[in-house]
């Protein structure tokens, strides 16, 4: 049995792919190879579940750009604001630089088995955000692990409010924390669409993440085991990223229809652009190499 965590809801878009690949390799393998998932965050928050991973308590997770950043941290490069804002963008990187990632992540001694994203990261506020000088008056909630938007609001100026996910409802709840950002889909998900009134009509970038495993943990399975997990792994990549794409296109439209108003944020595309600029240019050679930004600025163009 192999233990996997994710902060996705039971029931959710991605569990439900995940389940149904579950499922599909206990068919294939005749229930010698199952996968237990951890949803909702029962497993904590995805800096648990690396240190869960590295200690032997979880064999793999579900994990977003954070948790990848937390393996290797160069990966912060796919979800820099402003950098890879269309999927076509972000699926031209990870197809090209599909091997140089792979690698980096096997001599962390882990395997990336299938990449997926968790939507449009917009900015969900209580109060109207159309340009970045809006935030300097707000109480923007920081995931306290997730060095581009750590970056982004320091840029900013605007006093960031660090939570695990977990925390963030009840902040949203007690004003702790007045603007969250969150694809549409996760916004519906987590509840969070219910605490606020605005959202920016862009998105700043694609929440990319993935699933990682052990990999001393796959190279121990049997070969016909490990052909059986491979294999699917690869249909899970591609449901995933059909299904969650168009669910989180659905979940902006039910978010509209509730009323919360899709901030016009055009008039101050040249702010935007300027905050974005300064933050890859003070990450890398500190987060990432130039190197690293010259080659998924290649991929993404063409």
């Amino acid at each position: 049995m192999l233990r996997i965590a994710s902060l996705a809801p039971a029931g959710s878009s991605w569990m439900k792919v995940l389940n149904a690949w579950n499922k599909t390799i206990q068919d294939n393998t005749d229930g010698r190879l199952k996968l237990r998932f951890y949803p909702g965050g029962s497993q904590g928050d995805e800096r648990d579940f690396v240190r869960k991973m590295r200690v032997g308590q979880l064999d793999g997770g579900v994990v977003t750009i954070v948790g990848l950043a937390m393996l290797v941290r160069p990966m912060v490069i796919l979800g820099v604001p402003g950098f890879l804002e269309t999927y076509e963008k972000l699926d031209r990187v990870r197809t090209k630089l599909a091997d140089r990632f792979e690698k980096m992540f096997e001599e962390e001694g882990f395997k990336m088995v299938a990449w997926g994203d968790a939507g449009k990261t917009r900015l969900f506020s209580v109060k109207e955000v159309a340009k970045p000088s809006d935030l300097k008056s707000m109480r923007p909630w920081v995931w306290k692990d997730d060095l581009n938007f750590i970056e982004f609001y320091d840029v900013v100026g605007a006093p960031g409010v660090r939570l695990g996910v977990p925390e963030v409802y009840p902040g949203l709840q007690t004003k702790m924390v007045d603007v969250v950002t969150s694809s549409a889909l996760t916004a519906v998900a987590l509840q969070w669409h219910t605490r606020v009134n605005y959202m920016t009509g862009h998105n700043l970038s694609i929440i990319a993440g993935g699933v990682v495993m052990k990999k001393d943990k796959l190279d121990a399975l049997p070969p016909e085991l490990q052909e059986a997990f491979y294999s699917t792994a690869k249909r899970v990549e591609t449901l995933l990223n059909e299904s969650i794409r168009r669910d989180d296109q659905t979940a902006y439209d039910v978010v509209m229809k509730k009323g919360i108003a899709a901030t016009d944020t055009s008039r101050h595309k040249a702010e935007w652009d300027a905050v974005s600029k300064q933050i890859l240019e003070r990450m890398t050679g500190r987060v990432f190499s130039k190197d690293l930004v010259d080659a998924v600025r290649a991929a993404a163009a063409n």
